[in-house]
């Protein structure tokens, strides 16, 4: 099951930063279960929506090189208050370093203009072919549906092709 922890992309720019936001509704399936009289985000996906906003930050930077961007390790994580129902956490980050195979960005959550989470994220990025076997024919249906998401997420992406207006 795939879930997307943002909802939108406010800002990006190519090989420095992005800035997206999560709003949190009470609607949102695991909350039943988190704390039941006390409804919040869970710390991992808090974590996970900064993952989320720093792989799109990496995927467009390098023009959806990889198919695949997962987080390979998190440093330095402190937490402050979490996540309520009716709350936006705004997730910036930016990149520390970039190598082939792996990007390190510095990221944090921050709720009603407090920083309440941050992290050093490495996210490691390869394609499927790189596995051996035939697992590479599915990069570029990842990747089609990658820039299909992206177009949704924000409004500086139209068509594969980035806005300049968007990118600055």
């Amino acid at each position: 099951m795939y879930f997307s922890l943002i909802d939108k992309i406010d800002e990006l720019k190519p090989g420095k930063s992005i800035v997206a936001t999560k709003s949190l509704a009470m609607s949102e399936e695991y909350l039943r279960d988190h704390f039941p009289k006390f409804p919040v985000m869970p710390g991992v996906f808090m974590i996970e929506s900064m993952t989320q906003a720093s792989a799109w930050l990496v995927r467009v930077t390098e023009n959806f090189a990889h198919s695949i961007v997962v987080l390979k390790g998190t440093r330095r994580v402190k937490f402050g208050k979490f996540l309520q129902p009716g709350q936006t956490m705004v997730v910036t980050s930016n990149i520390v370093s970039d190598s082939e195979n792996e990007t390190v960005l510095d990221a944090q959550g921050s709720i009603d203009g407090k920083v309440r989470i941050r992290s050093t994220l490495t996210l490691a990025k390869y394609n499927l072919s790189t596995l051996g076997g035939s697992q590479g024919v599915f990069d570029p249906k990842i990747v089609k549906t990658l820039r299909d998401e992206l177009s949704l997420l924000w409004s500086g992406y139209n068509d594969g092709e980035l806005s300049v207006d968007s990118a600055s």
